[in-house]
């Protein structure tokens, strides 16, 4: 829409759209955040619920990419490979596979939208005695269709998001779950209904009223975030006070949803409507807290020596971190390796011409920052064309040093991963928020002209 005179192609190496919300079938799928957040800032959300199930999420996005003609753009099936600069060219070289053959692209501007976790492999702990247990072993990343789980016992391996999604919804289809962590997570509980949203609908217009509560949740999410780093404690006593009125037993709440760690060191888990303690507390649900020794023929024992049977063991143990979505980027021949650059505004690398990757938040919904990202990316191509540039490429002076990666998480994914993930500097604009407001300003209105910016034209 923004820069008709472009061409654009989008390469899919899966054969349908949707990403994760279609590569995801475990039961009860849903956002992990609300859906003013992680809808498309150009598209309302319409639906009822703020916490959305997957499949829903899924009709959004098809939607959405029919409305505006990206479902056209998009070759599916096209699985890139690999991309290299060719700077005697001033253009991308990609190599793709498309089913049995390979094609060779060639692009003036890389945008690379993957993602940062593989689709075709998750993460799995070697678990001792693996080969003795006689049950089914899934992990919710490959859930097998059709999977009928009323009237078996079911270990859930996790303490994660999936986890806790999982929980209540193998508990609703009549199983009986057991969640095994090695450590608590931190949970908070939100209605997975809107009513002040619901409630404006019947008075304004939908696009006003998107806009407003997407707003609204912003300012409360940057808020307790920003309250996490500065007053962690009186963030852990909020947290700790709700869950006081989800579980009876102090006892079971020091043991089984007290964590080590300070809210937002590892990615906080919502759970909607509290389905999570109902499970536990209708007794089709509970927690056991510990290390595995090994798996047996029925199940698991654990270190303390306590046996867990089960007919199912499901390993929510994670994703598995790659960086560009799997392509493998080099610049002359010469790989790019992301913790080996600093991350200009959390977009770009620098060193490395004509590319761009869409990363959201870790902290929030990861549309909000994608969105910006994308229009940032729209501001750069059209200066480009202003300056008669082909070529734009950030450049970190002798002044900026190195200040941790642009994730901050302790989450176990995010320290396996750790290769796949940029560094940060220790001045703008090589640092990374994770701040909404601030992130608008500096990919919105900044001058793109800073001096860590060179265009250029082609040689």
């Amino acid at each position: 829409r923004d820069c008709p005179d472009l061409r654009l192609l989008v390469l899919e190496g899966r054969d349908r759209p949707g990403g994760t919300w279609d590569l995801f079938r475990y039961p009860g799928v849903r956002s992990d955040s609300d859906m003013f957040t992680l809808g498309y800032d150009f598209k309302p959300w319409r639906g009822k619920r703020a916490i959305a199930e997957g499949a829903d999420i899924l009709a959004y996005l098809k939607d959405a990419a029919a409305e505006h003609g990206i479902d056209a753009m998009i070759r599916y099936g096209h699985h890139v490979e690999a991309a290299d600069w060719d700077a005697a060219a001033s253009c991308w070289q990609v190599q793709v596979r498309a089913g049995d053959t390979v094609q060779q692209f060639r692009c003036r501007f890389l945008y690379l939208c993957g993602g940062y976790y593989r689709y075709d492999k998750a993460h799995r702990p070697d678990l001792a005695g693996a080969a003795q247990f006689t049950g089914l072993v899934v992990h919710p990343q490959f859930w097998p269709e059709g999977l009928d789980v009323a009237g078996k016992r079911i270990l859930v391996i996790g303490s994660g998001a999936t986890a806790v999604t999982l929980v209540p919804a193998l508990a609703a289809r009549g199983a009986r779950v057991t969640m095994v962590q090695r450590s608590p997570s931190w949970l908070i509980s939100r209605p997975g209904i809107d009513k002040l949203a619901n409630g404006l609908r019947r008075l304004l217009p939908e696009a006003l009223v998107y806009r407003l509560v997407r707003l609204r949740n912003v300012a409360l999410s940057s808020f307790f975030y920003g309250l996490t780093r500065t007053r962690p404690a009186v963030a852990r006593r909020q947290i700790m006070s709700q869950l006081a009125q989800e579980v009876d037993s102090p006892e079971a709440i020091a043991a089984h949803f007290t964590p080590r760690y300070n809210v937002w060191d590892q990615r906080l888990c919502l759970v909607p409507d509290s389905d999570f303690f109902q499970a536990l507390r209708s007794g089709q649900a509970d927690v056991v807290i510990g290390t595995i020794r090994t798996l047996t023929e029925t199940g698991l024992e654990m270190e303390s020596g306590q046996p867990l049977e089960a007919d199912i063991i499901v390993t929510a143990t994670g994703l598995a971190l790659q960086a560009f979505g799997g392509v493998k980027v080099s610049v002359g021949g010469a790989p790019v390796v992301p913790c080996d650059h600093f991350s200009y505004k959390g977009v770009m690398l620098n060193d490395v011409p004509n590319l761009a990757v869409s990363m959201g938040y870790i902290n929030a919904s990861w549309t909000l920052r994608s969105d910006l990202v994308a229009r940032f990316v729209i501001r750069l191509l059209r200066h480009m064309k202003a300056k008669n540039a082909q070529i734009v490429v950030p450049v970190a002076a002798a002044d900026v040093v190195a200040d941790g990666l642009s994730w901050n998480l302790a989450s176990g994914y995010v320290q396996r991963g750790k290769d796949a993930i940029p560094r940060v500097g220790n001045r703008a604009p090589w640092r990374a928020l994770q701040n909404y407001r601030q992130d608008r300003k500096d990919l919105l209105s900044t001058p793109l002209e800073d001096g860590e910016l060179c265009f250029r034209s082609a040689p």
